[in-house]
């Protein structure tokens, strides 16, 4: 088993959502996140005073997969979550993780199967 997170561009989110699920991922956390990476920032107005963002939205995507799931689910966010034409600084990273143990507090399920 493996915990994947993904942060991405938040405008990419329903087009991986949507092929996520034509892969069998129906699973996951979806939670706002705040990044500063290569992008830099971006310079904004507000009310007439210039100012630097530091930090920009992202979205940050958990996603627990058994290990017959993990190349597709890594596939899927690679091509849904880039950029056309190539890619772009800020399309995202993708964290694979070891998942040592996973319990369904329901009915108890542990393992895979509890996946």
């Amino acid at each position: 088993m493996k915990l994947l997170v993904a942060i991405i561009q938040p405008t990419k989110l329903e087009a991986v959502q949507q092929a996520l699920r034509q892969v069998g991922v129906t699973r996951f956390s979806v939670a706002d996140a705040m990044g500063f990476a290569r992008q830099r920032g971006l310079d904004e107005m507000y009310r007439g005073a210039e100012y630097k963002t530091n930090l920009l939205r992202k979205v940050a995507l958990e996603i627990a997969v058994n290990d017959d799931f993990v190349e597709r689910t890594i596939e899927c966010l690679q091509q849904f979550a880039r950029t056309p034409g190539g890619g772009n600084i800020g399309d995202g990273k993708v964290f694979v993780l070891p998942l040592e143990q996973t319990i369904q507090i329901s009915d108890g399920r542990d393992g895979p199967g509890a996946v």
